[in-house]
């Protein structure tokens, strides 16, 4: 998985990249808020980004933030690095738009558990994207019958836009795709096929069977 990690110093930045690196992720690294801010805005941006809280240009709240308003299907999974404890300053963090924090200088254990939470995250944001992108092709190839239709009052047939009539199974067949098997609803077999079947059993000479 690809991570954009962004923090101003240098020696904080190498220690993350290394660590990263030994666990296998791919790794787009910036030095401030705003290269972290142009990283994430690209069609191919990371999914997944670890940002400095406190950095120059702007800072990792501030990037959050921003994120957070662009129209993407799989938001990008925030971890912010902060030496802020207090609940006041990680409460303001989260509501602008990051995922989770991990304090400075971070533990490897913790931050590695919680990249692994974030990329399950991402994983999941993912999968329903593409869902969703698959449900809204199907969509796009039904087509939908709408409008009036004017049909016969007596043997309900429909009329097509150049004049013919055509069954109704055929109209909407034709116009949607569907498919139809027949069969005889209730009301049709009490009140027309079962006085039909009585009275050709009734006919001289003739059975049901023919």
């Amino acid at each position: 998985m690809r991570i954009l990690i962004a923090d101003d110093d240098i020696i904080s930045r190498r220690v993350l990249e290394v660590t990263l690196r030994k666990w296998g992720y791919d790794l787009v690294v910036t030095c401030d808020g705003r290269q972290a801010w142009e990283a994430l805005q690209g069609a191919d941006a990371p999914p997944l980004a670890i940002l400095d809280w406190m950095m120059p240009e702007m800072d990792g709240v501030e990037v959050s933030r921003k994120v957070r308003g662009l129209a993407a299907p799989a938001p990008t999974y925030i971890i912010l690095l902060t030496s802020k404890g207090r609940r006041g300053d990680i409460v303001r963090a989260l509501l602008a738009g990051a995922n989770d924090y991990v304090t400075k200088p971070f533990d490897a254990d913790e931050l590695r558990a919680r990249l692994h939470v974030g990329a399950r995250v991402v994983d999941l944001q993912q999968a329903l994207a593409a869902r969703v992108r698959d449900l809204e092709q199907a969509l796009a190839n039904v087509t939908q019958l709408q409008g009036l239709l004017p049909i016969c009052a007596y043997c309900k047939k429909i009329r097509d836009d150049k004049n013919y009539w055509q069954q109704v199974e055929t109209y909407v067949a034709r116009h949607s795709g569907a498919r139809f098997s027949h069969g005889i609803c209730p009301g049709c077999w009490e009140g027309v096929v079962r006085p039909e079947l009585a009275e050709l059993a009734q006919a001289p000479g003739r059975s049901p069977a023919g």
